[in-house]
Protein backbone atom coordinates (compact mmCIF):
# COMPACT_ATOMS: atom_id res chain seq x y z
CA UNK A 1 0.00 0.00 0.00
CA UNK A 2 3.17 2.20 0.85
CA UNK A 3 3.61 1.94 -2.80
CA UNK A 4 0.76 3.76 -3.86
CA UNK A 5 1.07 6.42 -1.40
CA UNK A 6 1.24 9.65 -3.15
CA UNK A 7 4.49 10.63 -1.61
CA UNK A 8 5.97 8.02 -3.12
CA UNK A 9 6.89 9.07 -6.62
CA UNK A 10 7.39 6.06 -9.01
CA UNK A 11 6.29 4.88 -12.44
CA UNK A 12 4.63 1.92 -11.22
CA UNK A 13 2.24 3.72 -8.73
CA UNK A 14 1.76 6.11 -11.34
CA UNK A 15 0.53 3.90 -13.66
CA UNK A 16 -1.18 1.74 -11.15
CA UNK A 17 -3.08 4.90 -10.17
CA UNK A 18 -3.64 6.17 -13.90
CA UNK A 19 -5.43 2.85 -14.69
CA UNK A 20 -7.77 3.08 -11.18
CA UNK A 21 -8.35 5.90 -11.66
CA UNK A 22 -9.01 6.17 -15.62
CA UNK A 23 -11.09 2.87 -15.88
CA UNK A 24 -14.50 4.35 -14.57
CA UNK A 25 -16.42 7.13 -15.92
CA UNK A 26 -17.62 9.47 -13.69
CA UNK A 27 -21.52 9.29 -13.13
CA UNK A 28 -24.12 11.89 -14.40
CA UNK A 29 -24.89 13.99 -11.10
CA UNK A 30 -28.86 13.07 -10.27
CA UNK A 31 -30.99 16.68 -11.33
CA UNK A 32 -34.57 15.81 -10.48
CA UNK A 33 -36.89 18.71 -10.35
CA UNK A 34 -37.14 19.70 -6.45
CA UNK A 35 -40.39 21.93 -6.44
CA UNK A 36 -42.57 18.29 -5.56
CA UNK A 37 -40.53 17.99 -2.81
CA UNK A 38 -40.17 21.46 -1.55
CA UNK A 39 -44.32 21.23 -1.65
CA UNK A 40 -44.48 17.98 0.16
CA UNK A 41 -42.21 19.42 3.00
CA UNK A 42 -44.27 22.47 3.26
CA UNK A 43 -47.82 20.84 3.25
CA UNK A 44 -46.25 18.49 5.79
CA UNK A 45 -45.61 21.22 7.99
CA UNK A 46 -49.22 22.50 7.19
CA UNK A 47 -50.27 19.50 8.17
CA UNK A 48 -48.04 19.00 11.44
CA UNK A 49 -49.41 22.82 12.52
CA UNK A 50 -52.85 22.42 11.95
CA UNK A 51 -52.84 18.79 13.73
CA UNK A 52 -50.97 20.15 16.94
CA UNK A 53 -53.01 23.44 16.96
CA UNK A 54 -56.52 21.64 17.31
CA UNK A 55 -54.94 18.91 19.83
CA UNK A 56 -53.63 21.31 22.05
CA UNK A 57 -49.86 19.92 21.92
CA UNK A 58 -47.27 21.73 23.56
CA UNK A 59 -47.12 25.45 22.44
CA UNK A 60 -42.92 24.42 21.33
CA UNK A 61 -44.48 21.85 18.80
CA UNK A 62 -46.57 24.50 17.08
CA UNK A 63 -43.84 26.92 17.14
CA UNK A 64 -42.02 24.65 15.84
CA UNK A 65 -44.54 23.52 12.98
CA UNK A 66 -45.59 27.26 12.33
CA UNK A 67 -41.62 28.06 12.01
CA UNK A 68 -41.08 24.61 9.17
CA UNK A 69 -44.24 26.29 7.35
CA UNK A 70 -42.87 29.55 7.19
CA UNK A 71 -39.28 28.35 6.24
CA UNK A 72 -40.60 25.94 3.43
CA UNK A 73 -42.47 28.94 1.63
CA UNK A 74 -39.07 31.01 0.82
CA UNK A 75 -37.71 27.33 0.42
CA UNK A 76 -40.32 26.37 -2.62
CA UNK A 77 -39.70 29.97 -4.20
CA UNK A 78 -36.30 28.94 -4.20
CA UNK A 79 -36.67 25.68 -5.73
CA UNK A 80 -39.15 27.03 -8.34
CA UNK A 81 -36.07 29.13 -9.81
CA UNK A 82 -33.76 26.74 -9.43
CA UNK A 83 -36.43 24.48 -11.73
CA UNK A 84 -36.66 27.33 -14.13
CA UNK A 85 -32.56 27.46 -14.35
CA UNK A 86 -32.58 23.42 -14.50
CA UNK A 87 -33.27 23.76 -18.63
CA UNK A 88 -30.70 26.10 -19.00
CA UNK A 89 -28.22 24.03 -16.73
CA UNK A 90 -28.61 20.84 -18.53
CA UNK A 91 -28.28 22.35 -22.38
CA UNK A 92 -24.90 24.14 -21.35
CA UNK A 93 -23.71 20.74 -20.09
CA UNK A 94 -25.27 18.38 -22.48
CA UNK A 95 -26.83 19.80 -25.87
CA UNK A 96 -28.67 16.38 -26.83
CA UNK A 97 -30.36 16.56 -23.62
CA UNK A 98 -34.01 17.74 -23.57
CA UNK A 99 -36.42 18.25 -20.74
CA UNK A 100 -40.01 17.26 -20.69
CA UNK A 101 -40.84 19.30 -17.81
Amino acid sequence: MSDLSPATKSAKADEVLGVVVGTKPRPEPLDPPMVPFALAGTAAFAVALLLTWLAGAPDHWVEISLAGLLWGIPGTLTMVVHDRNRKRRRTLTHPEFRVTD
